[in-house]
């Protein structure tokens, strides 16, 4: 099995949509996905993540179902000066990796600016309902690995966020959430590729085989906006 985590293409926050430039992202990006086989199509209740989604829904004539979970996660933190909330994944890196040991599984929720237990909560709320929606197609999460229950070849996509697909890949790959945050970004319409490695018979790890790819923009002579990245992206 292949899923496919993409990002909403170019933002309209206010109006939670997309802008025009996110129109033509998205364009591009089913020209793209058209070449993938996909065989569902799924999407966040949010406006920008559908109106997204719909442009490749409408290429291949595939139905996207609505998945409630996977709406961008309403989290802040308070983080440096002057102290201002902001999304826990714009927490800057140099606050995280400042010193030795680094976050972990057993201790990142322990760690400032991390320590309201909505935080966590949210957290194992995503990691629970990501087993749920995988075992829907055959593979049961055990520990960091999945239990081959009905092996398939499906390619799915899911239509998300930046805050959330972040999240979701940490718990998939097994990485400490706040390391995940700061070390890595979804652009806009990016695609990332998981891919339930299936090395025996009886179990499937995920491994991510692509990371934010925008090939699909070089190729429509669009350029990569920085939604999500706060200092010197030129």
């Amino acid at each position: 099995m292949r899923l496919y985590l993409i990002r909403h293409a170019d933002p309209d926050y206010d109006n939670n949509t997309i802008t025009a430039q996110g129109h033509r992202e998205a364009a591009a990006l089913a020209e793209r996905l058209a070449t993938e086989g996909l065989t569902r199509i799924y999407s966040s209740p949010m406006g920008r993540a559908r109106h997204t989604a719909q442009y490749t829904a409408e290429k291949l004539g595939i139905e996207v179902g609505i998945e409630e979970w996977t709406r961008e996660l309403p989290l802040s933190v308070v983080c440096g000066e002057p102290k201002e909330p902001m999304a826990p994944w714009d927490v800057p890196g140099e606050h995280i990796r400042k010193a030795p040991p680094y976050p972990s599984h057993a201790d990142w929720f322990e760690r400032t600016p991390y320590t309201e237990p909505v935080i966590r909560e949210t957290f194992e709320t995503v990691r629970r309902n990501s087993d749920r929606f995988i075992a829907g197609f055959g593979y049961v999460r055990d520990g960091g690995r999945y239990r081959i229950e009905k092996p398939n070849r499906e390619r799915i996509a899911v239509f998300c966020h930046g805050g959330f697909g972040l999240t979701w890949l940490a718990h998939l790959l097994e990485i400490p959430v706040t390391l995940m945050w700061s070390g890595f970004w979804l652009p806009p319409s990016s695609v990332t590729t998981v891919l339930f490695e299936e090395r025996s018979a009886e179990w499937a790890v995920p491994r991510c085989i692509g990371l934010g790819d925008v090939s699909h923009l070089h190729m429509a002579g669009l350029g990569v906006q920085p939604s999500g990245i706060k200092a010197n992206f030129d």
